[in-house]
């Protein structure tokens, strides 16, 4: 494939970038100012810097850049860029799931909603209306049930309610959420709507799936190792140590949920519980999943989820026919520590230069301030590595993990997830 083919690529990272070049397209990046560097300033063929999520800005600049560079398909990989990809897609006449399913994806009571219209709505749930509402629901559905914020991902904001004894709290962590601005990497964000869901209790799991003209092929089933005491995930590793039946009843209910909800093409990551009566889908992205789980897929399976999100658009991937079959088994442990001030770093090097190691990083330097831990974006750091079975990458992680020294003079904050040192 020549460089003849173009791409306008939404938002996304270097490595999306990166990969694209390698593929042998022109890009025109459509990117967020404050996220441009140095790599896409000097490889994107084209940079455009504007707020993508304004479509008002970006409906006249596309059609402008398409009548310039004449791009052959509107890709996003990243959560900010989805609904704007769709819906230029669609505008342009190119192939893609649609807007409104993207938009259904990313609203988790609108995604509620269109379940229980299709008659598969069999986790009860509803918007939280006031103070009041959180103790109605709690009488009709039972106890412990869950509150989190409709449009948010990475665990942000989310509340176990274990009893009546619990809603004072649980509300006045619902109006200071709404009432102030909380940071999303490097853009504040205001939370307004809420939801409330049964809880279901048991294990979690990921699957990673990619959709071709409306056939969904899973690629993976991703264990989550999860924080005992809270919902934030502590690692990923695949394959899932599940036996046949179960596995097949994951697959089988992420299949028919991508159905349901209308995804037709690229990846998705779904995130699911298998509970007392069976698989039950908790939330789901039209992306690939957070976490460096491409990382371990590629590992695991030799499928590059990247280079098939950026390929599949542009009609340079074959599809994936059959299940594949893992060659080996991988895992990311998150590197975390209690509050305090950093004092030393130590260790990252050794760890990232091993074999089996397939990257490894700490994200604080002394001096920083450790914060409480309350959901994913509160890593300090990571380890992934492969091992030939799940088990045996998920215990060398943790092995890994306690290399990496990261020094701590303590701090108290209330509401945080104490975590021992790793």
């Amino acid at each position: 494939m020549t460089a003849e083919r173009t791409m306008l690529l939404v938002g996304g990272t270097d490595q999306h970038l990166a990969r694209a070049k390698e593929l042998g397209v022109r890009v025109v990046l459509l990117q967020q100012p404050h996220r441009v560097d140095a790599f896409q300033t000097e490889h994107a063929d084209a940079l455009l810097m504007v707020d993508y999520t304004n479509w008002d800005t970006v409906w006249p600049l596309a059609k402008a850049a398409r009548s310039i560079w004449r791009f052959d398909a509107v890709v996003s990989l990243t959560e900010g860029g989805l609904d704007v990809a769709a819906r230029l897609n669609q505008r342009f006449g190119f192939r893609g799931t649609r807007p409104e399913v993207s938009r259904r994806l990313r609203d988790k009571a609108l995604m509620r909603r269109h379940l229980t219209a299709k008659g598969k709505g069999t986790l009860p749930w509803a918007r939280v209306t006031g103070p009041e509402s959180l103790g109605d629901f709690g009488s009709r559905s039972g106890y412990p049930f869950i509150v989190k914020p409709t449009d948010s991902t990475a665990g942000f904001g989310v509340i176990r309610v274990n009893g009546p004894e619990d809603l004072p709290g649980a509300w006045r962590r619902i109006e200071e959420m709404r009432e102030r601005p909380h940071r999303r990497g490097a853009v504040y964000f205001t939370v307004r709507e809420f939801l409330m869901e049964a809880y279901v209790e048991g294990p979690e799991f990921s699957v990673e799936a990619f959709s071709f003209g409306g056939r969904h092929a899973v690629v993976a089933v991703t264990e989550k190792l999860l924080h005992e005491a809270g919902f934030v995930e502590l690692g990923h590793a695949l394959p899932a140590r599940l036996d046949p039946a179960a596995h097949g009843e994951i697959t089988r209910a992420v299949t028919e949920f991508l159905e349901v909800m209308g995804v037709t093409d690229g990846a998705s990551h779904t995130e699911l519980r298998l509970g007392p009566q069976g698989p039950v889908v908790i939330e789901s992205h039209n992306r690939i999943g957070g976490g460096h789980i491409n990382e371990l897929v590629e590992a695991a399976y030799g499928i590059d989820m990247v280079g098939y999100g950026l390929g599949w658009p542009m009609g340079m991937v074959e599809e994936l026919t059959e299940p594949p079959v893992a060659r080996a088994a991988a895992c990311t442990r998150f590197v975390f520590r209690d509050p305090g001030t950093v004092m030393a770093v130590s260790g990252v090097g050794s760890v990232a230069a091993r074999s089996d190691v397939l990257a490894a990083e700490v994200g604080v330097w002394p001096g920083e301030v450790v914060g409480p831990l309350r959901d994913n974006r509160d890593r300090l750091g990571f380890v992934a590595a492969t091992a030939a079975d799940t088990a045996a990458a998920i215990a060398l992680c943790e092995e890994l993990t306690r290399e990496i020294r990261i020094d701590v003079v303590p701090h108290a904050y209330a509401g945080s997830l104490a975590l021992k040192a790793a």
